[in-house]
This record gives C-alpha cells, structure tokens and sequence, in this order.
C-alpha cells in the first residue's frame, strides 16, 4: 500500500503454460481464457521483515466479458504470443511480450524452462479498481 491506495508489486500467475495447447486453442477455447473468467481475486498486504504476517484486504472478480475492449486487447496479447511460439518456437517466449498478459518463465532459479501466463502489474491493477 502506498498512502492508503493498494499497489499491486508483482505480476500474478494465471495458468501454466503448455505448449501443445498453445499452438492449437484460439483465446477463446484456451486454458488462459477459462482461468480468467473464473478467478477470484483476493489482495493481501504482507508485513514484517520476511512477510511474516498477511492482512487480508479485498477479494473481487472481474467480469471478463468477450466484446470488452480490454479483453479484445488480452486476445491479441494471446494471439501474439501463440504465433510467436509457432514462428519462433518456445523459447522465444519472453516477459516483453504483451500488453496486459506475459507468457513467462516460471518456477525457482534461472535456467528453468517452464513457462506461464502472468497478468502484468496494469492489468491487477483493473481487476482490483485501483
């Protein structure tokens, strides 16, 4: 929180990644669509110096609907980085591309090879109405 207002500080994990239903699912028929129209948001201020305790804050949803424009801009998000994988192959995939939405690595450690879709910091930012 800065001055009261919540600040998301971190991206936040929608789905895994997978390669194969990637090239194939348009948005609309993707994992990452199903995730998003179904999550419940919750936002949690952690304090102390390891983050030793959480406050709960709010739990929202955000209705996805398919003709908003913020979701036709996720859609070509999406849309972009499935022909990049399919052009360039999977480890082109990078945190840069994407407006709202990041296929990135996920998991401990440099060098991992898995892959998720994130929401960036502007898009939490809309789901939570700050």
């Amino acid at each position: 929180m800065k001055k009261d207002v919540l600040v998301p500080r971190e991206t936040m994990a929608i789905t895994m990644l997978n390669q194969k239903e990637l090239a194939t699912d348009s948005f609309f028929e993707s994992h990452c669509w199903e995730k998003l129209k179904s999550l419940v948001f919750c936002a949690v201020l952690w304090t102390g110096h390891n983050q030793e305790e959480a406050k709960f804050i709010k739990a929202t949803s955000f209705d996805f609907l398919e003709n908003d424009e913020i979701i036709k801009e996720i859609e070509a998000d999406y849309e972009f980085i499935r022909q990049k994988l399919v052009t360039q192959g999977f480890e082109s995939l990078t945190g840069k591309d994407g407006k709202w939405i990041q296929a990135r690595t996920k998991g401990a450690g440099h060098g991992t090879t898995s892959r998720a879709f994130y929401a960036r910091k502007e898009l939490v930012k809309i789901i939570f109405g700050v």
